[in-house]
């Protein structure tokens, strides 16, 4: 569904944050796109929403194809009407609006207005809680029910592809397993393709098929989840795990090393 071919992002002319990366999105999927603070993961997801304009950014090499046909350089709108839908990290909601005026705004690129109605309920099958406070202000939403109402306008746009960017942010461990579930949930249900960063590798790792990590703009590993838990670099730095299964601090760790007996 989703191919990145060798992409350059510059900021302000001048900052160069991804540096030839390459990925491939499977249709139905969930990938997980992982790596440390600063590594480019939220730059990614901008360059294929087409969000980096509103940051100074561009697209100066390479190639981003949505089915087929290249979309970088489209407007936003454009792209959300292709079928890609970004929830941008931090919970971006309307605060002065309601849960179900907030869900609404999910839908504005429809044009089957009649069936609009009819998805808030299928919304409020996924997150309950919402339902309960469609009426309230999205500002008095907790932190918890702001992700899911987040998650659920994305929905509402009927995505063929969702950007999820740090879901898991701020949540309690409970809230971030009940929403994880949910997440994989959509994806099965809804055959919604989903592209998840995260920096809890081990619960995107949970839900996810297959996974990249970056380092310093490039992808420096990849491969099917199951290959990923199992590897030994990856334990170490990104699940906070050594080999006799024992927490190991960033501090103690001097670099990375890449297998590539691994990667062969």
């Amino acid at each position: 569904m989703l191919k990145v071919n060798n992409i350059e992002v510059i900021y302000s002319d001048v900052i160069l944050v991804l540096k030839g990366l390459s990925m491939v999105v499977p249709e139905g999927q969930i990938v997980a796109l992982l790596g440390a603070n600063g590594a480019g993961k939220s730059t990614t997801l901008k360059a294929i929403s087409g969000l980096l304009k509103s940051e100074e950014g561009e697209v100066t090499d390479g190639e981003i194809l949505f089915a087929g046909e290249k979309i970088n350089g489209k407007d936003p709108e454009e792209i959300v009407r292709k079928g890609i839908f970004q929830v941008i990290e931090g919970r971006r909601v309307f605060e002065d609006l309601t849960t179900e005026e907030n869900l609404r705004c999910g839908a504005y690129t429809r044009k089957d207005r009649k069936n609009v109605k009819a998805d808030y309920e299928r919304i409020y099958t996924y997150f309950p809680r919402l339902k309960e406070r469609r009426k309230g202000l999205a500002g008095y939403l907790s932190g918890g029910e702001q992700q899911m109402l987040a998650i659920g306008r994305a929905l509402m746009a009927r995505p063929k592809l969702m950007l999820l960017d740090e879901p898991s942010l701020g949540l309690s461990p409970l809230l971030v397993k009940e929403i994880f579930g949910i997440i994989k949930e959509i994806n099965q249900k809804e055959k919604t393709t989903i592209l998840l960063v995260e920096q809890n590798a081990r619960v995107a790792l949970s839900i996810s098929s297959y996974g990249y990590i970056m380092e310093n703009g490039k992808v420096v590993l990849d491969g099917e989840t199951e290959k990923l838990v199992n590897n030994e670099d990856v334990k170490e730095f990104y699940l906070g795990m050594n080999e006799v299964g024992t927490r190991k601090s960033y501090r103690e760790i001097k670099h990375y090393k890449r297998r590539k007996r691994w990667l062969s």
